[in-house]
Formats: structure tokens, C-alpha cells, sequence
């Protein structure tokens, strides 16, 4: 089952991403997005009582434009656990979620065999927030909402907490 996230999810959520990401530190950007308001949303799995994956979705744009934008990530599953659907019903209530927020195009930076499943493409006019490695520049992504207009090339602005250059391979 996906619902949305609430406070006292922490403790898990701690356990996970110590779990699903080892080598790294993505615990404090999920507490400081979720602490900012810049989050539109943050969506976990359950079994049972026990939290099992986690997916946060960010509010972003390309500036002057103001069209509604969002960011996907981190997306996070019980290593013991993937595989097995989990991330897929995460990634499709937050499509859903974003849908009826009217947000027109989700950026990911992630692999392109997993995001290509839901519809993502390489995103070539809009640039990442900061620069990739040449070697993840197929991992940046996006996927327009059906009805969506077009994104204007740009750059795209994140919130604070997304501005640091490890989450972006630098």
C-alpha cells in the first residue's frame, strides 16, 4: 500500500535510505525537503506497520517561466525488497499525485532502463540544476504530463537542499 508519508515515518525512513543507499548520504535532504514546504510530495510504501520505500517529489522550475514543474527523487526500496513492485507503485501514485496537482513535466535523474519504463525520456532543453558526469548525462530525464505544453530551455531551479553537488555526480 502507498500513502502519503507523515512525521512519524522518520525512524523508518531513516533505516531505509541507511539501507537502499549505503555509500550514500540522502537522509538529510529528504528531512530538509520535507521540512522546507518544497515538497509537493512524500509518498511511502507500507507492509504491514513497517515502511518499506519512500518517494519524494519536489516542486522546481525553469525560470521566468512559471510553469508547474517537479523533481522525482530520491526514490528508495528495501534492498530485500526490490523487485517486487514496490517502486512502481510509489512512481505511479506520484505521477497521479502530480496529475492532479497540474504539474505539466517530472524531471528524473536516474537510470534510464528503470525511468523509460514510465515513460521517461533523455530531457535535452532543460538542464540539471547542476552539472552531471558525461557519463550520467543519459540519466537526466523528464516525462510531460499528457496535455502539457512545452518547457522553454533553461536551467532548472530547485529548492535549496537539491543544490548540493554530490546529489548531482560532482
Amino acid at each position: 500500500m502507498v500513502r502519503n508519508g507523515r512525521s512519524d515515518d522518520h525512524p523508518q525512513l531513516a533505516a531505509l535510505y541507511a539501507a537502499a543507499f549505503p555509500n550514500e548520504h540522502l537522509l538529510p535532504l529528504v528531512d530538509a525537503m520535507l521540512i522546507s514546504g518544497d515538497c509537493l510530495a512524500s509518498l511511502v510504501a507500507v507492509e504491514g506497520d513497517s515502511v518499506v520505500g519512500h518517494g519524494l517529489l519536489t516542486g522546481c522550475s525553469v525560470p521566468p517561466n512559471a510553469t508547474r514543474l517537479a523533481l522525482l527523487g530520491p526514490l528508495a526500496v528495501l534492498p530485500a525488497l526490490q523487485r517486487r513492485g514496490i517502486g512502481t507503485a510509489l512512481v505511479h501514485e506520484g505521477l497521479r499525485q502530480l496529475a492532479a496537482a497540474e504539474v505539466t513535466r517530472i524531471f528524473v535523474l536516474g537510470d534510464p532502463a528503470y525511468y523509460g519504463r514510465f515513460g521517461f525520456a533523455p530531457e535535452r532543453e532543460v538542464e540539471p540544476a547542476l552539472p552531471v558526469p558525461p557519463a550520467w548525462r543519459t540519466a537526466w530525464q523528464s516525462l510531460s504530463m499528457p496535455g502539457a505544453g512545452a518547457v522553454p530551455p533553461g536551467t532548472l531551479s530547485v529548492p535549496s537542499p537539491w543544490r548540493d553537488p554530490s546529489l548531482w555526480g560532482s
